[in-house]
């Protein structure tokens, strides 16, 4: 293992170009958690070529010619031996044994809590982010946003391979009751959904345990492959359930429903700004610190718009809402209302105006 660890010690990183994310690295120990494919590695690896190479030790935990108990017995003095002062595990697993170095990075999908680690948790490319990868920042790139979602490498994935590029992606990270589960939230995106239900669909078509679901549906949610949203003060009510990424409807279903989509795409854009959200009948997002609502109206025009505010007005009085948003594909405006500021926005503006 000593041979080995001196391999990985000598050689040298590389990185395509890296295109820079709101989150990042200085000389403190993280804890980097995320799905497959949300760029970890490519975040460490950035961080690293800006240290000098001696310093630095990166393992990929994944490696099958890892023996993890010699890896044990050998990490630490190979550590001391050389002076490393930043070490990376990426893909971490829980039976690797921390070792004692300045700065400690892992990378995993699961949040092992390690007490002094600095947790950091990344997403997929917020809208923003992914105008990085863009030419040109009109509506062309909103549409191209629809098509590749928001894993950074789907910019170098052929078109007509970026289904089976995710299916395979998805088949490596999840456990087969994991990724069944994840193909039935793909077509009940943007609606209640509770995980009764789910094992009531899925034991159809499968032998299945409802304590083996209930467990997977917890992981899938612990790693953020699925994101469950509660009701407005009624957290024991049904939850609605969202993807990770838009890419995974395409990916892992034929049903279409572009305006259910449009409400995920929302949902993963409030998520990713950190800002907490609720919905409620006839209401998409509630955001009760600003006493805002976010409507999801891809088509929406002034008159459609008005009926939808008398649909809503009871909520709009009771929460005392200042602000109601319809975010729109490309239709900009505004309604006349007695309590709140109403207006439309299209999703390009809304999603990078703060």
């Amino acid at each position: 293992m000593e041979i080995f660890l001196e391999e990985l010690y000598k050689t040298e990183i590389s990185l395509d170009k890296f295109h820079y994310r709101k989150v990042f690295l200085d000389d403190l120990s993280y804890q980097i958690n995320g799905i497959s494919q949300s760029g970890k590695t490519k975040l460490v690896k950035n961080y690293l070529l800006s240290l000098k190479k001696s310093s630095y030790l990166y393992i990929d935990c994944s490696d099958i010619r890892i023996d993890i108990d010699e890896l044990n017995k050998n990490l630490s003095i190979f550590c001391n031996k050389n002076k490393i002062s930043t070490l990376v595990l990426d893909n971490y697993t829980q039976n690797i044994k921390i070792v004692n170095v300045p700065q400690l990075i892992t990378c995993s999908e699961i949040n092992y809590t390690i007490d002094y680690l600095k947790t950091l948790q990344l997403y997929p490319l917020d809208y923003e982010e992914f105008l990085a990868y863009e030419h040109k920042y009109d509506s062309t790139a909103l549409n191209h946003f629809f098509q590749l979602g928001a894993f950074p490498s789907m910019h170098k994935v052929n078109s007509d391979e970026r289904n089976l590029y995710i299916q395979k992606t998805l088949k490596y990270a999840l456990d087969d009751m994991e990724l069944d589960i994840l193909v039935f939230c793909a077509k009940m995106i943007a609606q209640k959904i509770s995980p009764f239900s789910i094992y009531e669909r899925l034991k159809q078509t499968r032998k299945i345990s409802k304590d083996k679901l209930y467990k997977s549906i917890e992981t899938l949610s612990s790693k953020k492959y699925i994101h469950q949203l509660e009701k407005t003060n009624h957290a024991k009510a049904t939850k609605k359930i969202y993807l990770c990424d838009i890419s995974l409807k395409s990916a892992l279903t034929i049903d279409k429903n572009f305006a259910r989509l449009f409400e995920n795409m929302i949902y993963l854009e409030l998520l990713k700004s950190d800002i907490e959200c609720f919905y409620d009948d006839g209401i998409d997002f509630y955001l009760p610190q600003s006493d805002e609502v976010i409507l999801g109206m891809p088509f929406a025009d002034e008159r459609t718009l008005f009926k939808k505010m008398e649909a809503i007005e009871a909520f709009i009085f009771t929460h005392q809402v200042k602000s109601v948003t319809a975010v729109t594909m490309s239709r900009e405006g505004s309604v006349s209302h007695p309590l709140s500021h109403v207006e439309m926005i299209p999703f390009d503006i809304w999603a990078i105006g703060d």
